[in-house]
């Protein structure tokens, strides 16, 4: 059998009412849900980072509250991305980048810089925009992850253009927000934001057994014969990780999606 990547599965953020009771064991101290999370789940989102920046004492914080082999995925600034000419990003960047990130170590995952979905696709100032992300932040290897919300985006050349800089594109299942299911990096970014709190796990067990086989199939390397690639020339097949996040509205549902999905592919 082919080498396949990681398939790790998580939520968005770890601090959340509506999780204690739910989620969360009734009791469990504040200051303990991060280490609980962290053992339930393999991945987590911070949403945090979004808004404004942090000590790096609270990144030292949060990685030593993990286990090994647990990951962060970090959504980057608003600042650095909600801009007219995203060329002009650098200093934000810079800021954003030199926050202490690096106090997480091998608990760093992929960063996530996030559009709005009034930013249209111009090839130049988004290239302009990729080429501020740098491989590595302080000798450590920085992943970065794009994204778009304009259907603008469905493009070959957006592909082309984050395919020749090892950028992944967001894998998005949205009501409205395109998805692009190319691969353009050495690992996938998926975002789940179409589950319901009506639903015990946020998404049907059919649906939760679709994403499953389709996260292994990317995890081998390959697009899911199910979805359509802008690019048909695509890269070569090797294996990928893969990190997926349930985010969506009300959330509380989220963390039983993640734990269905990983228990479908333990299955396996």
């Amino acid at each position: 059998m082919a080498a396949a990547g990681v398939i790790r599965s998580g939520i968005g953020g770890w601090n959340f009412e509506p999780w204690r009771g739910v989620f969360y064991p009734k009791g469990l101290k504040q200051a303990d849900e991060l280490a609980y999370a962290s053992r339930h789940l393999t991945a987590i989102e911070i949403n945090s980072t979004y808004y404004s920046s942090q000590k790096p004492e609270s990144f030292a914080k949060w990685r030593a509250a993990t286990p090994e082999g647990f990951v962060f995925s970090l959504k980057a600034s608003r600042f650095c991305t909600n801009r007219r000419v995203l060329a002009e990003a650098g200093e934000s960047v810079g800021k954003f980048l030199s926050q202490g990130i690096v106090e997480l170590g091998d608990r760093l995952g992929p960063i996530l810089w996030q559009f709005m979905a009034t930013k249209k696709f111009d090839p130049d100032d988004f290239a302009a925009f990729l080429d501020l992300l740098p491989p590595k932040l302080e000798g450590l290897p920085l992943r970065h992850c794009v994204e778009v919300r304009h259907a603008s985006f469905s493009d070959p050349a957006f592909v082309a253009l984050c395919r020749e800089r090892g950028v992944a594109i967001c894998l998005a299942d949205h009501e409205v927000h395109p998805m692009i299911p190319d691969i353009t990096a050495d690992f996938i970014y998926a975002r789940l934001m179409r589950g319901v709190d009506e639903i015990e796990t946020a998404y049907p067990a059919e649906e939760l057994g679709t994403w499953a086989e389709r996260f292994r199939a990317y995890a081998r390397g390959e697009v899911p014969g199910d979805l359509k690639p802008l690019d048909r020339t695509g890269p070569p097949a090797g294996p990928r990780d893969v990190f997926a996040y349930f985010i969506h509205e009300g959330k509380v549902r989220a963390p039983a999606a993640a734990q269905a999905l990983l228990a479908r592919l333990e299955e396996a």
